[in-house]
């Protein structure tokens, strides 16, 4: 959003806001009871045409979300808790610290039994997430989030991105940078949100593709709440990461993505054509293909997952973008209600929202 707030202006933020992280948590829920299944298998056991909504998963409930879910609710409370810390303790920069003692939270969640078991870091922030019983479930997190959250590692807020290996878990790029970092495209423009989730994905992953994949989809994202196209949101973005030494994977899957996209119909096959989605650059070329290449919101979100790789991952990513791109109300309302923890993610996406606006 640039120049003055309206009232008009701050609804439509708020809209793509929510369903940025609805969406997101939408395709989560369909693509996590089948993340580790064939293409072949899917359709074996649900029929040829696989998922066609929400199904039940290996814990017998339906709208269950995975770890990336969890994930990026931590990343929006750390956004959330910038200007309070900043404003008691003083100067900027901060969000580094508050990421890392956020995604040391999750990975409380990840390890105890519940709320009352939760150890956090001396100073930390409580937040709120941390006390919600339903998070306290683990759902098939990767092991570079868990061993790189449990490093108690925060990059340097204003270090350079220099397209070099991190420190923590150098040679990882495995999708769970990407699938975490849409909130900071719905909070901040788009070349601010690329590089603090690049440094934020660094937390956990040091590969250079990694942190740029997920500095590539909050610069989509950011692109889209501002009301661009998809396609021009790629675009714009594809031009940001080439400035960056080191791009070319991440470079390379979006174009592909977008060639592919203009080839007429859409196919699970064609989809598989551009990887399984467990590293970064694939998650987020998948998800731009079929937010894409598939015109309808549900078409879109059940392309999404219907195929032999990381189905929750690419599901969560495709429904950021949807959800960024259309607001709230373009999501499948019978979909959104049936997802777990649906009252705390939109309750946390109006005071991301709120944040924008006072800022």
């Amino acid at each position: 959003m640039n120049g003055p707030w309206t009232i008009d202006s701050a609804a439509v933020h708020r809209a793509r806001v929510r369903g940025c992280l609805l969406g997101g948590a939408v395709g989560d829920a369909l693509g996590y009871p089948v993340e580790f299944s064939s293409l072949d298998r899917i359709r074996s056991t649900h029929g040829r045409h696989g998922v066609t909504g929400l199904v039940p998963g290996a814990h017998g409930a339906t709208g269950l979300v995975s770890d990336d879910t969890q994930m990026t609710l931590f990343t929006v409370e750390a956004l959330i808790q910038v200007r309070a810390w900043e404003w008691r303790h003083g100067g900027d920069g901060s969000y580094a610290l508050l990421l890392r003692w956020a995604y040391e939270r999750w990975l409380e969640t990840q390890t105890r039994q519940g709320p009352e078991q939760a150890s956090l870091a001396e100073g930390s922030p409580r937040g709120t997430l941390v006390d919600e019983a339903w998070l306290y479930s683990r759902r098939a997190p990767g092991n570079a989030c868990l061993s790189g959250a449990a490093q108690m590692y925060a990059p340097e807020p204003w270090a350079e991105i220099d397209g070099k290996p991190g420190p923590v878990n150098p040679e990882s790029k495995g999708c769970g940078t990407v699938m975490r970092s849409a909130p900071f495209g719905l909070r901040h423009p788009a070349e601010k949100a690329f590089q603090m989730a690049a440094r934020g994905a660094q937390i956990t992953h040091g590969h250079p593709t990694g942190y740029y994949a997920a500095g590539a989809l909050a610069a989509i994202v950011a692109h889209l709440v501002a009301g661009e196209s998809l396609e021009g949101a790629v675009l714009r973005t594809l031009r940001l990461v080439a400035r960056y030494p080191g791009h070319q994977e991440t470079t390379a899957a979006l174009e592909k993505a977008l060639d592919l996209a203009s080839e007429g119909m859409p196919t699970a096959e064609k989809l598989e054509t551009l990887g399984a989605g467990w590293v970064a650059e694939e998650a987020i070329a998948l998800a731009v293909y079929c937010a894409l290449a598939e015109p309808g919101v549900e078409r879109a979100l059940l392309l999404s997952v219907n195929h032999s790789g990381d189905s929750d991952s690419t599901g969560s990513l495709c429904g950021n973008l949807l959800g960024a791109l259309h607001g709230d109300v373009g999501l499948p309302h019978e979909w959104v209600r049936q997802v777990e923890g649906r009252a705390v993610i939109a309750a946390l996406a109006d005071d991301l929202a709120a944040e924008s606006v006072r800022g």
